[in-house]
């Protein structure tokens, strides 16, 4: 190795430098287990560098040359991240794609980001990628991890990870030289990957992320929020969000501390309760699952555990995030809750897997109020932080004496953050992306020349620098009466009951709110079978009198908090329906992120939209479905339309400076 190349090494300013100099540092330290069949195995961080030199040194036999695209493509698989660091020691950019992808959005991706090399978990994905291949004319190799299923296939571009491997080692012995010598080669400023967005507005843009971007914005999250190396985490959200990079990928290599990967998506709740991670990071839908999970579990109790459980829970809503907050609370309320510990919130934190967690987070979309109140209540340091693909995650984040439901923390370290005079949330940051890959059109939207970054989201800034997010920008919108509309806000207040799975509002340029909901077939389903009510199928159940009497509850609840709100009093449901069928991302009504695209919501059931605001009280549908091998049916279905009791306004709706410019 020359001078010129160690002194390159020395400079940790791209993922396989960091790599190395963890090797030097904790060569014995657990880097990252999977479980496999029951077992979890481990590497260490010097193996992990054998493994990912090998990938590394075969790619490179292959052609694999610097600025080259490789898509990746499975579930969280400790070669699937190798295979990240080995394209990026050659200089290449790995493409992360949503695993549950249909083919045709795969081809998009990887047509479009002109990607060379694929490589892929399984015979799933192998068989997706395979039949859109003629269409991504620069893809020339595919390479697999599980070899399940694939002995028969004869593609001679389709080759497995072991045998890249075994070729990489062979070059490595005849070329001693390269890997180190092109790992040298890397600077902070080139790009380092391209994460895609979840596009619920239309096409995925692809975001172009340098390595500067990403390792000094966690570097600066690792400092800020005291990330140790002996941190345990369970990774598996999609590799192909920024949020599972950052926090499985980019924080667990600065840091140096060990990812766990389940067994399959299937096992995560054992996996989690097993592994009792210390560090644990969801979007919002994650914990209304657990709370949907939590839910069930208690309508399935004996009346004395339910009775228990309720009576420990409202001291947990009296006392426990103030108690966790370090704050003063009541002798009584202090034993009630050291009880409430032993009988409820221990076994239930220990059946969920929080009993290590030291910190939680939750970012991605809103989250509702009362889910976040839940959890913190039973003593889990769970904060809100705000962040964008484009920003490499952080633009705030809660410090844990300053923790509210309603605002997602101030700004993080290093970034800027205001306000525009038009109610939209702006930030700078070293996180700050290079710009949308092929598209200098939305780069120039989004990004001042000055290095401002539009997030699209409307916001209030209080005066201590707490940032509290009213809903995206574009979807706050007025009733005929003047009243803020804010559908997000609804919306999640809705989903914190286990009967909702989801909800999409409507009212702006209306006289009040109308609303679709869809049951949580789980937590409905076991309802009715205490109940001895028969049903044959989610269409069958959600049209229920007896379910929609159940939703109709809910509403009204979340009716009556809002009237406590003189912002949005004037924003109560008057009118709800259940629809027919889940919204499904394979059917284009989610994004691959599970939010709600609502311009095709818009669009497709513009019938029933209507139907909520005239007199009718059910409407006909007829609506196509995508079924999972892939074959498209239809539904037919008569849908109620309900009335909702409003209550009277305890506040009559105001229009502050602040929330007139956000809207």
């Amino acid at each position: 190795m020359t001078p010129e190349v160690g002194d390159a090494l020395k400079r940790l300013d791209t993922f396989p430098k960091v790599l190395l100099d963890l090797v030097g540092k904790r060569p014995d330290g657990v880097a990252i287990r999977e479980k496999d069949y029951g077992i979890w195995q481990s590497w260490i961080w010097r193996e992990v560098a054998e493994e990912v030199r090998a990938l590394a040194c075969g790619l490179a036999s292959f052609g694999l040359e610097r600025g080259d695209k490789v898509a990746i493509v499975g579930d969280n698989r400790p070669r699937l991240y190798w295979a990240m660091l080995a394209t990026q020691a050659l200089g290449g950019v790995p493409v992360p794609l949503y695993q549950d992808s249909i083919a045709d959005e795969m081809q998009y991706v990887v047509e479009h980001a002109e990607a060379r090399f694929a490589i892929l978990e399984d015979q799933e994905q192998v068989d997706k990628v395979l039949s859109v291949k003629e269409r991504c004319p620069r893809l020339e190799m595919l390479v697999y991890d599980d070899p399940r299923g694939l002995r028969h296939y004869r593609e001679s571009f389709l080759l497995s990870i072991d045998e890249i491997q075994s070729r990489g080692r062979k070059f490595h012995a005849d070329h001693p030289d390269l890997y180190l010598r092109e790992i040298s080669k890397g600077r902070g400023e080139d790009l380092s990957v391209i994460l895609y967005t979840s596009g619920t507005t239309g096409r995925p843009k692809g975001v172009m992320l340098s390595n500067d971007n990403i390792i000094v914005t966690a570097r600066n999250a690792n400092a800020g929020e005291r990330i140790r190396n002996d941190e345990e985490i369970l990774a598996y959200l999609p590799m192909a969000w920024v949020g599972d990079h950052f926090y499985s990928y980019a924080q667990a290599l600065l840091a140096g501390y060990t990812v766990n990967c389940p067994e399959s998506a299937s096992t995560v709740m054992i996996d989690l309760h097993e592994l009792g991670p210390t560090h644990f990071f969801a979007p919002p839908r994650i914990f209304e699952n657990l709370i949907t999970h939590v839910m069930i579990r208690m309508e399935d109790a004996t009346w004395i555990k339910r009775k228990m459980f309720e009576f420990f829970l409202d001291v947990a809503k009296r006392s426990g995030a103030r108690i966790l907050e370090k704050k003063p609370v009541p002798p009584t309320d202090r034993l009630l809750y050291a009880l409430g510990n032993v009988l409820v919130y221990g076994p239930l934190k220990d059946s969920l897997g929080f009993t290590h967690i030291r910190t939680a987070y939750t970012a991605g979309e809103a989250i509702g109020p009362d889910i976040f109140d839940f959890f913190r209540s039973l003593g889990i340091n769970l904060k809100q932080l705000y962040g964008q693909t484009e920003a490499s995650v952080y633009v705030t984040v809660q410090a844990d004496d300053e923790v509210e439901s309603d605002t997602v923390g101030k700004a993080a370290p290093g970034v800027e953050l205001k306000v525009s005079d038009g109610g939209e949330v702006m930030y700078r940051s070293p996180g700050v992306f290079l710009g949308y890959y092929k598209n200098p059109e939305a780069t120039k939207e989004t990004k001042t020349g000055d290095g401002w970054v539009h997030t699209g989201d409307a916001g209030i800034l209080g005066e201590d620098g707490q940032l509290r997010i009213i809903d995206r920008a574009k979807d706050v919108g007025r009733l005929n009466d003047g009243t803020m509309f804010a559908p997000k806000y609804i919306e999640n207040k809705l989903k914190f009951f286990p009967n909702v799975k989801e909800a999409v509002t409507f009212g702006d340029g209306r006289d009040y709110v109308g609303a679709f909901i869809n049951i949580d077939l789980d937590a409905v389903s076991n309802w009715a079978e205490r109940q001895g009510l028969p049903y044959t199928s989610y269409t069958d159940l959600a049209a229920k009198d007896e379910v929609y009497s159940i939703i109709q509850d809910h509403v009204e609840q979340v009716n009556r908090d809002l009237a406590s709100d003189s912002a949005l009093a004037g924003s109560q449901i008057r009118r709800f329906l259940i629809l027919h069928k889940e919204l499904d991302a394979d059917d284009g009504e989610l994004t691959r992120t599970r939010k709600v695209r609502r311009q095709t919501i818009g669009e497709r059931y513009d019938q029933l939209i209507e139907a909520l605001y005239s007199d009718g009280d059910s409407v006909s549908v007829e609506a196509k479905v995508t079924f999972e091998d892939g074959r498209e049916g239809f539904i037919d279905a008569d849908l109620k339309v309900r009335n909702a009791a409003v209550t009277s306004l305890r506040a009559t709706p105001v229009e502050t400076a602040e929330l007139s410019a956000a809207s």
